[in-house]
């Protein structure tokens, strides 16, 4: 769906009867377009139709650069309908799924079987491929309508008590839902990635919780894997600069480019009046990816993109090129970036 934002004072301009077009690409609306305007982007409808059938036929083929370099293409998922969408776009898994919705979408916590349940879903699923769900991210611009009392009202909530911060001063909490995260993993592959990791302090504190959370669910007889993988997901600076410390307590990383390049550099992503400064290829942000990867195959470590970054297919020869070895994104976009893939060189 074609979604354009920080059209300023366009509600005021605009009177009942009035035809909108709306172009997603150009980030641009035209009021009353014109006959000529409406045979032009007719044409450029119908060469969108025609490029989209190439995409959906070079899909049905391997993610596999033209020097035989196989890409991995994961998708990112917020609802149990969207397995359909992972197998359609023939997404190799899942490499985010956000938990979320669960929370956001609900009057109170949900609670471990209901977490369960829904994870079990996913994975199952999609067994044999790989799923990897993101422990609780709310806070900043999600509250929790379940307790908003954990919470509450914040000066700067993008640097506040968000994600990992408050899951671990509410481990009761936290414990469901690893507990219903480790009881899917018996149903098919997970790997547990936790969010707004800013040192080693959190992820040891997050690791002691998942152990205890292994003990209990042992003590009950239920099944899990053992061994899962459990990630640290790089969007904050300091968690880019302390990596080699985070990697020994870390089986992968996952780079979260929308809240990295925020806080990079210092811009709102949610302010239009400084979008323009949002920028993905800053020198800065290029460099840190870059760092980020070299640590994490120092160590051992996969290293994947999940943020929009990913799901661009013009940033696929950039990040393949500083050496991520995975991309994940909107399961729609897999086909143009596989597109990409198949047309370069590394």
């Amino acid at each position: 769906i074609p979604a354009v934002v920080g059209v300023e004072n366009l509600t005021t301009r605009l009177k009942d009867g009035d035809w909108l077009l709306v172009d997603g690409y150009e980030g641009t609306v035209i009021v009353n377009p014109s006959e000529q305007t409406l045979f032009r982007y007719g044409k450029i409808q119908k060469a969108k139709q025609s490029f989209e059938s190439r995409l959906m036929s070079a899909n049905e083929l391997a993610a596999q650069t033209l020097d035989g370099v196989n890409v991995s293409l994961r998708a990112n998922i917020e609802k149990a309908d969207e397995v359909a969408l992972v197998k359609q776009y023939r997404a190799a898994g899942v490499g985010l799924y956000r938990t979320e919705f669960l929370y956001l979408s609900s009057t109170s916590l949900p609670t471990e079987e209901q977490q369960y349940a829904a994870y079990k879903e996913i994975v199952a699923g999609l067994a044999p491929a790989p799923v990897t769900i993101r422990t609780l991210d709310v806070g900043g611009d999600k509250p929790l309508p379940g307790a908003s009392g954990l919470i509450g009202p914040e000066a700067n909530p993008f640097l506040g008590f968000r994600a990992i911060r408050m899951c671990l001063e509410n481990p009761g909490m936290f414990k469901d839902q690893l507990r219903a995260i480790l009881r899917a993993s018996a149903h098919g592959k997970v790997e547990l990635l936790y969010p707004m990791i800013s040192g080693p302090e959190e992820m040891e504190r997050a690791n002691a919780l998942l152990a205890e959370a292994k003990e209990e669910l042992k003590k009950r007889g239920q099944a899990f894997d053992a061994k899962i993988t459990v990630g640290a997901m790089i969007e904050i600076p300091s968690a880019a600069i302390a990596g080699d410390v985070l990697a020994e307590q870390s089986d992968f990383f996952s780079i979260g480019t929308n809240d990295l390049i925020q806080y990079l550099l210092a811009i709102d992503r949610g302010n239009s009046r400084i979008a323009h400064l949002y920028d993905p290829t800053h020198p800065a942000v290029v460099r840190t990816i870059k760092q980020v990867v070299d640590t994490g195959h120092a160590h051992g470590l996969k290293v994947s993109v999940c943020g929009e970054m990913a799901g661009d297919a013009i940033y696929a020869p950039l990040l393949l090129g500083l050496g991520v070895d995975e991309l994940s994104m909107t399961p729609t976009l897999v086909p143009s970036v596989r597109y990409l893939v198949r047309a370069m060189k590394m």
